[in-house]
């Protein structure tokens, strides 16, 4: 596959800035890019020649980036051909070199089972299961008792939900995969937050759709540019409730001002997830047509792959057509297992709240200590901090973070065209104990990149 200059472009971002001369910032930025996999093995770059014109840079610039990455194993050249993406021949396969049992992940976003709670659900689904046996098992809508679970919970927070306004799905990414599906066409643009949810863009660019980011500032949401970019948009997608990465919270005021011109996804993962205040109020209660997409694997755990859309009946028949060329619908048990959660209000929980709340407040404090000129301002809810270095560093950091014990997620796993390099989302579902390890570990590794130490490790998978 063949990489156009104006692409690799993108990827690479402000690839100018930090230290060292410009061949070697270009290649460590490539070489970040292949480990990334962002740029994939197999393809082909552009000529030296056409990529120094799309970076406004030398020719003597790229082709010496090139060689250097030919002489470390990550390109490889021939005559009269482009040069092709590879990875060095002493890379062993299996798990990320140096990463061990006792590495600190912090690329998920993700709480521990509540093992009773769940086990007490599963049981009683269990108990419910031989009403089942009698029909088929394929359910492309969803249990009836789940639909309706999920419409009391819309209801007891002040947006009355009938059940045929709910389409079950296996998680919130596989909900927002077919609507994206079902609602776009090739080049059709989609407005998104920047930053937003890693798996948010691969879901619109596996449809080929081209995206319209609009910038979430520590000020939180810019409604002029948020309408200005809808009125060209096909599709909008945001996350208001305790926003993925950076924790922030659409106030009441922005929800009822905001008008967008085309139809909204609304990603209500973190609602329940807040940690100072009460929970957000729908978005759908101001923009009634808004499209919301839920589940229990943020408020409950990971392994529960339950999700929804809410949405009108009419749009829920357009995703059930798509939906066949995928699944035939969602287990059954799981179902009735997130029933029960949800009629019991399992989705909050004061003790893991406030066990949520001493992990953020720990975090902090550890940034404090560990890594003094990291701003990450505080969240009023979700699992996440973002973290902003006085350096371009992301992904270097996380190419080497393994090596001092700890994986993270870097900054342009959440962005496009190569920003957030000066980022890194930290996840505080872990005890006190191992945030502070993870931290100190960070700021080793941070260390070692100062001292021009560089890393070899692939990005971890991202929750």
């Amino acid at each position: 596959m063949k990489v156009s200059s104006h692409v690799v472009a993108r990827m690479l971002g402000a690839w100018q800035e930090g230290p060292g001369p410009a061949h070697q910032r270009l290649s460590d930025r490539l070489r970040l890019l292949v480990l990334d996999g962002r740029l994939s093995l197999g393809s082909t770059l552009p000529s030296e020649r056409d990529l120094a014109v799309a970076l406004s840079t030398s020719r003597t610039t790229v082709g010496a980036a090139y060689r250097t990455l030919v002489e470390h194993g990550y390109l490889a050249t021939r005559a009269r051909a482009r040069a092709t993406v590879r990875l060095p021949d002493d890379t062993p396969p299996g798990p990320r070199p140096g990463a061990s049992p006792g590495t600190i992940d912090l690329s998920f976003a993700a709480p521990p089972a509540p093992v009773e709670i769940l086990h007490a659900a599963f049981a009683a689904a269990l108990e419910q299961l031989p009403r089942h046996f009698e029909r088929h098992g394929y359910d492309r809508n969803g249990t009836a008792e789940l639909r309706e679970a999920v419409a009391h919970w819309y209801g007891r927070r002040g947006l009355p939900t009938a059940p045929d306004h709910i389409l079950i799905t296996n998680g919130a990414q596989h909900a927002l995969a077919l609507l994206a599906r079902t609602l776009l066409s090739p080049r059709d643009q989609v407005l998104i937050d920047h930053p937003t949810y890693p798996h948010a863009i691969s879901a619109f660019t596996e449809v080929r759709a081209r995206l319209l980011p609009v910038a979430v500032s520590s000020s939180g949401w810019d409604t002029a540019q948020l309408q200005a970019a809808s009125r060209i948009a096909r599709l909008a997608y945001l996350i208001p409730d305790f926003h993925n990465p950076t924790g922030l919270c659409m106030p009441t005021s922005v929800r009822r001002s905001l008008r967008l011109a085309c139809p909204t996804v609304i990603d209500e993962t973190m609602t329940d997830l807040a940690l100072d205040g009460v929970s957000p109020e729908p978005f759908a209660l101001h923009m009634p047509t808004a499209i919301s997409i839920g589940s229990v694997s943020k408020s409950i755990w990971g392994g529960l792959r339950i999700g929804w859309i809410r949405a009108a009946p009419s749009v829920l028949e357009r995703v059930q057509q798509t939906r066949h060329a995928t699944d035939l619908g969602t287990p059954l048990v799981e179902q009735l297992a997130t029933a029960v959660l949800l009629n019991e209000g399992r989705t909050q929980r004061p003790g893991t709240l406030q066990q949520l709340k001493s992990q953020r407040d720990a975090l902090r404090r550890a940034l404090a200590e560990h890594l003094p000129d990291v701003h990450a301002p505080q969240p009023a809810g979700g699992l996440t901090l973002w973290a902003t270095f006085t350096q371009p560093i992301s992904s270097r950091l996380a190419a080497i973070a393994p090596d001092y014990g700890v994986t993270i997620a870097a900054g342009p796993r959440f962005g496009v065209g190569g920003a957030f390099e000066r980022n890194i989302r930290l996840p505080y579902a872990l005890p006190p104990s191992r945030l502070t390890l993870a931290i100190r570990g960070l700021a080793q590794a941070e260390q070692a990149l100062t001292r021009g130490a560089t890393g070899v490790h692939s990005p971890a998978p991202v929750a």
